[in-house]
């Protein structure tokens, strides 16, 4: 991915990078983003952009393997996180969901993910510690919530669901307060110039709205004008 393309992706919101995915692939109809209302641990953090890093979780009951299997697996956990290349994020599907009650994102976790350099994380489950978090490294979560429960790791690096979203390891996420939402490899080369053409149509309706004096003719000749640029 060119760098002014990662930079362009971090100026804008995922709602933008939806819309600009429909006008690189010329159709409307895109429609592997979340479902639902997700919960942002910082609103005003801006866009996560990465490559997907996996994992599973569950916190409702004790592990039933060994000690030494849930220390290993803990352990893999964290080396995988650790040898991401970059720009990252880590997407761990609660396998608790929807009745989530374990933390796994509270700040002793999310130090340690930023540390690896991951951008932030993406969960259908629990975060807690707000206030406390470290500053550049927002969680979009499914709930809030006090205790971590008896949360293990149950999976590395697998296919993973969050809120209606599937996502492998290797997938490029863009995400905010919104949501999240799976970029196609296949658009990555036109992105840049799509979403570029996609704020520049939208000037034409919103200029014209914010300025004195509009009304509906006014309004008629600038959806004109935004239907054409469209097309």
């Amino acid at each position: 991915m060119k760098q002014s393309l990662l930079d362009l992706l971090k100026e804008v919101d995922t709602p933008t990078v939806c819309n600009a995915i429909e006008v690189a692939q010329g159709k409307r109809g895109f429609n592997n983003f979340t479902r639902g209302t997700m919960v942002a641990s910082d609103v005003a953090a801006g866009a996560i952009i990465g490559y997907a890093r996996t994992a599973k979780i569950s916190a409702i009951n004790p592990p039933s393997e060994v000690p030494e299997v849930i220390k290993k697996r803990r352990m893999d956990y964290y080396r995988y996180m650790a040898s991401s290349a970059l720009p990252a994020l880590a997407v761990i599907e609660d396998l608790d969901f929807p009745g989530c009650i374990g933390a796994y994102w509270g700040e002793i976790n999310t130090t340690v993910h930023k540390g690896f350099g991951l951008s932030g994380a993406l969960t259908n489950g629990v975060m807690r510690d707000l206030g406390d978090l470290p500053e550049g490294f927002p969680v979009i979560a499914g709930s809030v919530g006090p205790s971590h429960g008896f949360v293990h790791v149950k999976e590395i690096k697998t296919e993973v669901t969050v809120f209606g979203l599937v996502v492998n390891d290797g997938d490029l996420i863009h995400a905010d307060r919104h949501g999240a939402l799976v970029i196609p490899p296949e658009i990555i080369p036109q992105l840049e110039t799509s979403i570029h053409h996609l704020l520049e149509t939208e000037k034409l309706v919103l200029e014209p709205a914010r300025s004195k004096g509009f009304d509906f003719a006014k309004f008629e000749k600038a959806w004109e004008a935004f239907e054409a640029a469209r097309t």
